[in-house]
């Protein structure tokens, strides 16, 4: 056979092969290129069962071994994908460990199981016993969703949470915005189930067009459609994190923290409205407080050279342990 018909004989069979991979999982060429992302920054690819749920998460070593741990948790309808801007740009400074919350990208979830606040934040003190390393102090950081979660688990665990920092973090009474007024009606303004929601769903969350991630066709087909399916389980979490009697516990917990603390949030915030910042210093008055323009909801994803120096600020001022 000559080598041309060779060579588009593989071409067509393996052209196959990807077509029959991405009909059996639609989403499969996009995780592919998020794990791609991931170990281009040097992350590395973990699975632990902690509780009674099996945890996802990526990790990066230290250069120096007792470097401290940031542990970084993302938000609603999010996944450790989220922190991947920041977590190129805090180098190999600190030990990163980056997971997906129970429930949440590819942790496990669990039929019945409670995903609000209070729970998740159990979850995620085991989960920072099983991780943690002696000398090797705990940063944590959470983002919306996450942020909420991180405040209790940092109030109530102090001894496992040497810094913390909420970045636009959900679990206080902000000041009413379109967003909160709908999920207060009992919506979920995250809803995607066609590409104009999809796009709706991008810009309430990122303030600038340019940062949002390019998800082309077919790939933004499949991502409809993973939505669609993730939409049930979406509503029952937004219904105890921002419904339920214990959707302001993360504000009241954090009155609590005593720990050095990073409040950070974007002026442009249409999801979680900036007033929140101010709500959660009164709380938490030895929080350094950086307040930045130009940005949305996603400040780790549209600014990630500034949180990064934030998060650098808080954890050069000293670890207190």
């Amino acid at each position: 056979m000559p080598r041309a018909w060779t060579a588009a004989l593989g071409v067509a069979v393996l052209v196959c092969a990807l077509a029959l991979w991405t009909w059996r999982d639609p989403m499969a060429p996009l995780r592919v290129g998020m794990a791609a992302e991931g170990w281009w920054i040097g992350l590395s690819e973990h699975r632990v069962v902690v509780g009674d749920h099996r945890w996802a998460y990526d990790e990066r070593e230290a250069k120096a071994p007792a470097a401290p741990t940031v542990v970084m948790v993302h938000g609603f309808t999010g996944s450790k994908e989220n922190w991947y801007p920041l977590a190129e740009r805090l180098g190999g400074h600190y030990r990163l460990v980056i997971p997906d919350l129970p429930g949440w990208g590819e942790s496990q979830r669990r039929d019945g199981a409670d995903y609000g606040f209070k729970a998740q934040a159990a979850r995620l003190a085991a989960f920072l016993r099983e991780i943690r390393r002696d000398g090797s102090p705990i940063v944590l950081l959470g983002h919306s969703m996450g942020g909420g979660i991180v405040a209790i688990t940092a109030a109530d665990h102090p001894d496992l949470v040497a810094r913390v920092g909420l970045i636009d973090a959900a679990g206080v009474r902000f000041k009413d915005n379109t967003f909160g007024i709908d999920v207060l009606a009992g919506g979920n303004p995250f809803a995607v189930h066609d590409a104009a929601s999809l796009q709706r769903y991008l810009d309430t969350v990122f303030h600038d067009r340019t940062t949002q991630p390019a998800i082309p066709w077919p790939a933004s087909q499949a991502v409809i459609d993973w939505r669609i399916a993730q939409a049930p389980f979406e509503q029952r979490v937004l219904d105890r994190i921002g419904r339920s009697d214990e959707r302001f516990v993360p504000g009241e917990r954090a009155a609590l923290i005593r720990q050095p603390a990073l409040l950070l949030w974007c002026r442009q915030d249409r999801v979680i409205d900036p007033s929140a910042m101010v709500l959660y210093a009164a709380k938490m008055p030895q929080a350094i407080q950086v307040s930045l323009d130009g940005c949305g909801h996603m400040s780790i994803m549209e600014k990630p050279d500034d949180v990064a120096a934030a998060v650098a600020l808080l954890i050069q001022r000293g670890i207190s342990r």
